[in-house]
Parts: C-alpha cells; structure tokens; sequence
C-alpha cells in the first residue's frame, strides 16, 4: 500500500495573526473549488466568502466529464452540508474555527468602464470591493487560480492571490531522486559484495572538507572513489545503506543504458510493484522515458515467466481532450488515437532496433504494432475513464504526467490494485494545462508528497542525458 499524503493549511500570510490583527475575509473563485473541492478546509479560521456568481458557475459545471464535473460535484455536496447546518447567507462555522457564507449583494457596485458587469469575473469582483468599502479594517483577498483575473484585482485596490496548498516550495522543486557523494577507497570492495553504510559516504563542501549528507530512501548515488575519480559505482538508499543496483547488466527488450540516468530509471522500472509500486520519472523531452518505460513494460509482459503483469495500460492526459473526450466521434480508442501517436513512434523504435532498415518496410512494422493493441498487451485509456477503478496486476505508464492536476493525481495513485505499478512521467517546465505550472502540477506535488517513501522510487533526467539527435542536443544548450 501506497503512504497518505496529507495536507498542509493556506496561510500565505501568517504575520498578521503574531501582530494581533483581525481576521482575513477570503473572498472564493470557481477554479479554486475545480482545482480542490475541499478547498474550504485549508483556510484556518479566517472567514470565506462564497459570491453567488460561484454557485452558478459550479452548477452549470455539475454535469461535465471528468475531473471538472466531479470536482464540482463535490463542491456542490460540501456545500449542500453546511447549508444542512445553517443559513448560508448569515454564514455557517466550520471546524477550523472560521465561517463560511455566501454572498448575493454588492450588484449595484460600480467597477471600470473597461469592465463589462455581465462577465461572472467581474461579479466576483463587485463582491470584493462591495466587501472592501463595508468591512473596515478588515482585509479582503480574492483567491482565485486565474492569472488575468488576480491583475484585474490588482487594478481595482483589491489583493488577489494564488491558491497555494498544493504548491510545491523551492527546496522541493531541487530534489532529484539522485546525488553525488565519496566512498573511502578501501570500501569499493565491500561495496560491491554487500553495499555500505551511508555513514561512510561524504560530501565536500566549499574548502574542501568532508561533511555527512543526507540521505534519501530509494534516493540513487553515483559513488566516486575518494582516491581513484575515474573509479564510479552507482547504488540505491536502502534502509540506511547504499546498495548496488540490481539490474545494471539487464537489457529490457534488447535496450541497453548509456548514461547513469538511464541506468537508475532502468533499476526503478525493473524492480517488482511489491518493492517499488510508484515510480517517478521526471526530465526534458528526448531522456527516453516514455521508450524506457514501454521497453521495460513489454519485457516484463512478454519475456517474464513470472507473469508479474496482464498488461501495460498507458494514459495521456491533456489540456482540453480529457474534457471534451464525450463530444468526439467513435469509439474511445478511436478518440484517443491522436494523443497517443508518440507512444506508437517510441514503439516503432523498440519493435525494430535498427534504424537502418526500421522503415524500410513500412507496412510490417506497421502490423507488428497493431498486434500489440490487438492482442491486449497495451492499452490505451483516457484518463477519464480511470477514475473509479481499482488496477490489478497492470504495468501503468502515466506520459505528460505534468498536465495532471494533484487531485488527479491522488486518484490514479489510490487505484493501485496489488501487483500494479504506476509510472508518472513527464517535464514540470512543460505545462499546457490551465490554471497549473510547474510548482501546482500533478507531477511535482506526487514527487514532494512521496518523496522519503518506501514505496516511491524517483528520478530526474539531466539535460546532459537526452538522447535525441546532435540537433536535439545542440537546441537543449543554445535553446
């Protein structure tokens, strides 16, 4: 089983509570509530104010695909027991000590020419200044994930600000899933026989003397002979000793590594879903995650005799399709096709290893892909479609694992039947999704929650690593 993640309380601005200062009034868009339907839990005791103009919007919401619809179902419930509870207008105490209500006045509110009052925007708006020039001394924030309208607030006086629960910190953004430590040269041995305790590993600091670093679990080492540079080991944090990795002579489905973040990206997939059930790839297009992540999934469901999997399953989320996957035409793979052409291009790549002759003969290569699909040992899904279900037994690769939003992505990792194994992948710096980047993405905040955990093996790809064309490298470093 998959550790808890938890949840850590908006307080952005905590100064006022030390100094003595009243309550703050939060003031809730639409998108925060899309974003986290428990979002009312995160504000302490301050008060919250929903505008009548929210409830609208979530109502008009209630009955769309995805996560989108159910999160604004779940709103709508939370809302539905507090109003079990009290008036709404008058407001309601929640148990963090604060109130939350509704508001429906403040229509008359004049804003800027430039602001049309039919944009529900611009009603949320006319709530924060009606609640600015009514309240006194008491300050009134917007909270809201939409970027546009936090400058429009800051037009018209009011404080707008990001909802941050879910955001990642600087020092989470650094973690890698990986370091650089010295071994004593006379340790390399009993290294590699039987790996070594991380309290005979040092680091160096700026003049040079020796420091202890510390470590991470399942964190990867690449290890230098203190006396002999030249000589490099690459190991794993176990249970307070760095171990050598399993698999560094394996070769899944004819691929071999070339670098070290190749060799430890193969050591994480390799390893069984009871030892590593969650696994974290992150790095620039062109490290080979999503080939490594295919390569080592057919190995295991066609070369294995363990038969650890049934399939691989892989999902792709995107920025508009997971929501508008209803309104297409045919069938769901039919509907998905187009997304999932990059898994096919990196499958043509491992089906044929030669690149002299891999298209050569087009129509083959083409059959020898399509019976994959056919034969059922890969599958693609929206990822709509994985909501609600429990994955037993299942090889499951998540690309462009970025554009996941961090309810998302509880909810993919709360499916984990016995013997899966999950594989987020993807680049926090490319994000198309709205309302998201690179410190609120699904991705990152799996890899800040999960990191320490036994149960979670990660990795960061270097620039260094990528494995495109001289051109690709060329653009890494001028681009």
């Amino acid at each position: 089983m998959i550790a808890a993640v938890t949840f850590g309380i908006y307080d952005k601005d905590s100064s006022w509570k030390e100094n003595g200062c009243m309550k703050k009034t939060y003031v809730i868009d639409t998108n925060v509530f899309i974003q986290a339907p428990y979002a009312v839990q995160c504000f302490d005791d301050n008060n919250l104010v929903i505008p009548l103009v929210v409830i609208e919007e979530l109502d008009g919401l209630k009955k769309a695909d995805g996560e989108k619809g159910a999160n604004a179902r779940a709103a709508v419930r939370m809302l539905e027991n507090l109003r079990e509870r009290g008036n709404l207008l008058d407001g309601v105490t929640l148990e963090g000590g604060g109130t939350l209500r509704i508001e429906k006045n403040f229509v008359n509110v004049e804003l800027p020419e430039d602001l049309p009052e039919d944009k529900a925007d611009n009603r949320i708006l006319k709530v924060c200044r009606g609640l600015a020039a009514s309240s006194g001394e008491e300050q009134i924030v917007l909270v809201t994930k939409d970027l546009v309208l936090r400058l429009k607030a800051q037009i018209i006086g009011i404080r707008a600000e990001d909802f941050t629960t879910e955001q990642i910190s600087d020092d989470d953004e650094l973690y890698t899933g990986r370091c650089e430590v010295y071994i004593p040269e006379n340790l390399v041995k009993d290294f590699k026989k039987k790996g070594i305790s991380v309290d005979e590993l040092y680091i160096s600091d700026s003049n040079g003397a020796q420091k202890k670093y510390d470590f991470t679990e399942n964190e990867f080492v690449i290890l230098k002979a203190d006396q002999s540079t030249r000589k490099t080991l690459l190991g794993r944090v176990c249970h307070g000793r760095v171990v050598p990795l399993t698999y560094k002579k394996s070769k899944p489905y004819g691929v071999t590594p070339r670098n070290s973040g190749q060799y430890f990206m193969q050591e994480a997939l390799m390893a069984g879903a009871d030892e590593a059930p969650l696994v974290i790839i992150k790095g620039m297009a062109g490290t080979a995650k999503t080939f490594y992540s295919l390569a080592v999934g057919l190995e295991k469901v066609y070369n294995n005799p363990k038969g650890e999997y049934r399939r691989i399953i892989v999902c792709r989320p995107n920025a508009q399709f997971d929501d508008d996957i209803g309104f297409l035409s045919g069938s769901e793979q039919e509907k998905i096709a187009p997304l999932m052409r990059p898994v096919i291009d990196n499958l043509e790549q491992i089906i044929d290893s030669d690149d002299q002759i891999r298209y050569q003969d087009e129509e083959a290569l083409s059959d020898k892909i399509t019976e994959i699909f056919d034969r059922g040992i890969i599958q693609t899904e929206a990822l709509n479609f994985i909501r609600g279900r429990s994955i037993a037994r299942t090889y499951l690769i998540i690309d462009e694992a970025q554009n996941m939003t961090p309810n998302q992505v509880k909810g993919i990792i709360t499916r984990a039947g016995r013997g899966t194994k999950i594989i987020l992948l993807g680049d926090p710096n490319q994000i198309d999704k709205p309302f998201l980047d690179k410190r609120t993405n699904g991705l990152s905040y799996a890899a800040k929650y999960m990191k320490g955990s036994s149960y979670c093996w990660q990795i960061t790809l270097s620039a260094d690593e990528c494995e495109r064309s001289e051109l690709a490298m060329d653009a890494v470093k001028r681009l």
